[in-house]
């Protein structure tokens, strides 16, 4: 897995935005870097809310090749239908490239989300579809280390294995937890070690609970 510190440097230049690249989203951004291949230059990332689709959508943006000129549509399944449909046919008249994200993901086959417009629906089903999934362990880990170190912790690779084969099997489950984390130190006074973890990890889980999939 590439991971911290990304340089998402595949040809589209450099960033030093801190993006995790594991599992879930090695597919999705091997989408984002190649917008040549975008049926009518049109991409939609879609994925779970803290997975990063903002961020690897505005890296995208920054980074692209100058010759593209690249427009980003954040939360594109809150606006209205037909303001976005009147927006796609401007980017097709202008030879724009779009890039759509949406949340939450959708297992729909057609389009990343429910459309009732039909002529909205019919151009989205066409756009290339990219999805970040869930983390594995090995994200999970490199995810917990990023928010530890956001928040000035620095756990030792055992306990991130530790945390990672406990903590919910998301994103926002990687989050969560070094923030309870954080605020459990604090009113502890102590350090954050295996006590600490274990209770956040009994509090946001449950003492018998299995790991939230």
């Amino acid at each position: 897995m590439g991971q911290i510190a990304l340089p998402l440097s595949a040809g589209l230049g450099l960033n030093p935005a801190r993006i995790v690249l594991g599992n879930a989203n090695q597919t999705a951004v091997d989408g984002l870097l190649a917008p040549q291949t975008w049926p009518f230059r049109t991409a939609i990332l879609s994925g779970p809310p803290r997975s990063g689709k903002s961020l690897l959508a505005d890296w995208f943006a920054k980074n692209s090749p100058p010759e593209l000129q690249v427009a980003v549509i954040d939360d594109a399944d809150k606006q209205d239908e037909t303001a976005l449909f009147h927006r796609w046919n401007r980017a097709q008249e202008q030879g724009e490239t779009l890039l759509l994200t949406v949340s939450p993901a959708s297992d729909a086959a057609d389009t990343a989300w429910p459309i009732a417009l039909p002529d909205l629906a019919s151009r989205m089903a066409a756009a290339l579809h990219v999805q970040i999934a869930a983390p594995d362990d090995t994200m999970l880990a490199a995810l917990i280390a990023v928010h530890a170190e956001a928040r000035g912790l620095n756990f030792a690779d055992d306990g991130l294995r530790y945390l990672a084969s406990r903590c919910e099997r998301s994103h926002l489950g990687a989050e969560s937890l070094v923030a309870l984390i954080d605020r459990l130190s604090l009113e502890r006074k102590a350090p954050p070690g295996p006590a600490i973890w274990r209770e956040a990890l009994e509090e946001l889980n449950g003492p018998d609970a299995p790991r939230l999939l």
